[in-house]
């Protein structure tokens, strides 16, 4: 009996076929991950095209053109790509250079499509200032889909905050998804505006989309959506752990609110 030897794990990935290219093929076909080999659904994956100097492109939202490799949408398996030289095999070229910082850039451009977002509601007119309004925000309608943090926020703001969610919703704070991977500095660039500490998405139009960019960030850095781990230190303990969990988009525009301090109600109007 003829016994065929099986190659390593990381070899045969040039056996896994390309994409054809934006709009080609089935739409919302599955995806083979040239690291993992395991079929995913396109949202759970980044796609790569090689640019015509051979360089391995992130296409963060498969609209370029050419034939594409995918990769699981994890900083961990892109690394891996480049450290094992995954996409020459996948392009069948060994003039494909991935970079040793494409992770990086990967996580840079999650970052832009997040503030990208938080722009578009900003756009859309529906922006409030102040620390006040930020919790009267909690109490009206439509409910609020997110709070949102400045990375650098410190924790009395934050704590503040938290206890105008229970007070408004209960134990169904836990529904309530905190935002806070995103500096204060990156927050002026996408609103516009200075000294941005504290945020709230509102129900509607783009809040779904937004919470979507935020997940996918989150996911791709190895990070649940979630705060559970660090909610007693986040907080002082006067709420219960908060948690992502499905929002769903309700009539309404989406509308965030800003702070101009942190925690002081006479931030700016």
């Amino acid at each position: 009996m003829i016994q065929v030897a099986q190659p390593p794990a990381d070899e045969g990935i040039e056996d896994v076929v390309l994409d054809a290219g934006p709009n080609r093929g089935r739409q919302g076909a599955l995806r083979t991950c040239i690291v993992t080999r395991t079929a995913q659904a396109p949202d759970a994956m980044i796609r790569f095209v090689l640019g015509p100097d051979g360089a391995v492109v992130p296409d963060l939202r498969a609209r370029l053109p050419g034939r594409g490799a995918w990769v699981s949408a994890r900083r961990e398996d892109v690394a891996t790509a480049v450290r094992k030289r995954a996409f020459n095999r996948a392009f069948k070229t060994q003039g494909a250079t991935a970079s040793a910082d494409l992770p990086d850039r990967i996580a840079e451009g999650l970052r832009a499509d997040l503030r990208q977002a938080i722009a578009l509601a900003n756009k859309a007119g529906c922006i409030v200032t102040g620390f006040t309004k930020v919790e009267a925000a909690i109490g009206a309608q439509p409910r609020v889909a997110a709070v949102i943090h400045a990375s650098d926020a410190a924790p009395d703001g934050r704590r503040k905050i938290a206890a105008a969610l229970h007070r408004r919703h209960g134990d169904a704070i836990s529904r309530i998804p905190i935002v806070d991977d995103l500096s204060e500095d990156e927050l002026d660039m996408a609103l516009g505006r200075d000294h941005v500490i504290h945020a709230a998405l509102v129900a509607g139009v783009g809040a779904a989309g937004c919470l979507a960019r935020w997940r996918r960030l989150r996911s791709f850095e190895g990070v649940a959506a979630a705060i559970e781990e660090r909610g007693s230190a986040g907080y002082g303990g006067d709420a219960p752990p908060l948690q992502d969990d499905a929002v769903t988009d309700q009539a309404g525009a989406p509308r965030v609110a800003g702070s101009r301090d942190d925690g002081n109600p006479q931030g700016s109007g």
